[in-house]
């Protein structure tokens, strides 16, 4: 029997430690974000946290990280950058969460970055676009397979498809959304073109809430160019290419950034109208990893239910990726300290499911992966030719091409 006071109080202090330390020890690893729910990213926003929820049951089924549960904290900013702000607050002054990561879209992160920097947390963004070039904080990374360019890698391989037909096309009109992501596209389309010696003949932009594509796409066949690059959102790239269509617009080649077809309804929507038409992919159902069919394929099962893309290959990947990145320097360094998160990520190449992931200076991939793909030979609306590599091929990088372009855009579209 223990009689001395001293010893009692010490042995009683390391029961409640220890009993303290086993609640520290079960309590979740809150890693919080905002997501584009609601808005004109919503239906991309959705596809992004099935994502990153398919991402935390993986983990909590192996244990989660350093033996806790992972919670996923997070909230709508309704594709509104000016509700980021107050949402990140909320997140890291009121939730107190332990990471932070995203949000989505260049538009998004771009206002998160004061808040996540004023707090000194790493991040890691969902397909944000050259984002941290004006702020150069060393503890964001990126998910864009943009490389050390920046947003000429883009569009580059665009336009060395384009230098390299016969005839070689001279001209070129340039279309973007006035925002942040369909600006700095067309910022590295239009030094992308002047460097391959072409002639641009229209360069106009568009308010984002724009819904008549008419008077713009007359405007672009008035100018008569040989190649047409468009930075647009998903909403304006249905916009875009129904007008183009409508009008009978019919350049050597048609294309850009059209981020609305990396979504499968909006390509089952248009169908055959998108034959011909050149756009700049970051992931397809043709590139393979470990782990990325076992991904593709949980997700396709609960798609339906969730409403959400039935094939995903343009998003999910980059938010399991996103949990993949942070899982692995969390428990490489047996710690949440987001300063010695941020030098793992920057000292080691991460395996995901989107390919090993090396970072430079800037959070950027140390070596770009933009793939520059051409719609050829959709016949109806039927979703699962979508997932049929002849329907999208691969023009370009040259290694990881599967076809070749139909030249000019006029016939592709017989």
């Amino acid at each position: 029997m223990m009689r001395n006071p001293f010893a009692r109080a010490c042995v009683a202090l390391a029961a409640v430690l220890a009993v303290a330390a086993q609640a520290r020890a079960a309590e979740p690893i809150k890693i919080g974000f905002s997501m584009a729910l609601t808005g004109g990213g919503g239906p991309v926003g959705k596809q992004n946290l099935a994502g990153l929820e398919i991402w935390a049951e993986d983990v909590n089924a192996k244990g989660g990280l350093l033996g806790r549960p992972v919670k996923l904290v997070y909230y709508d900013d309704q594709t509104s950058p000016a509700n980021v702000p107050a949402l990140y607050t909320k997140l890291l002054d009121v939730d107190k969460v332990d990471l932070v990561i995203g949000p989505y879209a260049t538009n998004m992160v771009a206002p998160a970055m004061p808040i996540i920097m004023a707090h000194n947390k790493m991040t890691i963004s969902i397909l944000g676009l050259n984002v941290n070039s004006q702020f150069h904080y060393p503890r964001y990374f990126s998910t864009v397979p943009l490389g050390p360019e920046g947003p000429p890698a883009y569009s580059r391989g665009f336009f060395e498809v384009a230098k390299a037909q016969s005839p070689r096309p001279e001209t070129v009109a340039l279309i973007a959304a006035d925002a942040e992501f369909a600006k700095t596209s067309v910022d590295g389309a239009r030094a992308n073109a002047k460097a391959a010696g072409f002639k641009i003949v229209y360069d106009g932009t568009y308010p984002p809430n724009n819904t008549d594509f008419l008077p713009i796409m007359r405007a672009v066949q008035a100018a008569n160019p040989d190649v047409v690059f468009a930075a647009a959102y998903p909403p304006d790239t249905v916009g875009i290419i129904r007008a183009a269509h409508e009008i009978g617009l019919s350049p050597k080649m048609f294309g850009g950034s059209l981020i609305g077809l990396y979504v499968t309804p909006i390509k089952m929507q248009l169908g055959p109208i998108v034959n011909g038409i050149v756009i700049n992919q970051s992931f397809l159902a043709a590139l393979q990893f470990p782990g990325t069919a076992e991904l593709m394929k949980k997700y396709q099962a609960i798609a339906p239910e969730k409403k959400v893309d039935p094939l995903g290959y343009a998003f999910v990947p980059f938010a399991y990726a996103v949990g993949q990145l942070v899982a692995t320097a969390v428990e490489a360094t047996q710690s949440l300290d987001d300063d010695k998160l941020a030098k793992y990520l920057h000292a080691h190449t991460v395996d995901t499911v989107i390919g090993p992931l090396t970072y430079g200076p800037d959070g950027e991939w140390t070596k770009p992966r933009i793939l520059i793909t051409q719609f050829q030979h959709v016949d109806g609306n039927d979703l699962h030719q979508f997932d049929d590599p002849k329907k999208e091929v691969i023009l370009w990088p040259p290694e990881y091409a599967n076809g070749k372009l139909i030249y000019p855009y006029g016939d592709a579209k017989k």
